[in-house]
């Protein structure tokens, strides 16, 4: 498990890469809902969602009586070309 997060850790650190070296803007936002997430991330970037890739990293979860356990939704908003 620990060697799939360090995969998944450089794969989104070369994205980044990719992403500035292009010039593109791009952000992660993490929120209560992804539909939040999604939001937040446009508006902090000042974009329509019909010109950006949206990529769902992580689904948001209530845990147990909405208290322990709760979990972020993720998502990677990027600018396309």
């Amino acid at each position: 498990m620990k060697q799939k997060n360090n995969i998944l850790q450089s794969s989104s650190k070369i994205q980044k890469k990719i992403v500035s070296l292009l010039g593109l803007k791009a952000d992660e936002t993490e929120r209560k809902t992804t539909k939040e997430a999604i939001e937040q991330a446009l508006k902090k970037l000042k974009l329509t969602r019909n010109k950006v890739k949206i990529e769902i990293l992580s689904d948001g979860t209530k845990g147990l009586f909405g208290m322990h356990g709760t979990k972020l939704a993720k998502v990677r908003v990027t600018e396309r070309k």
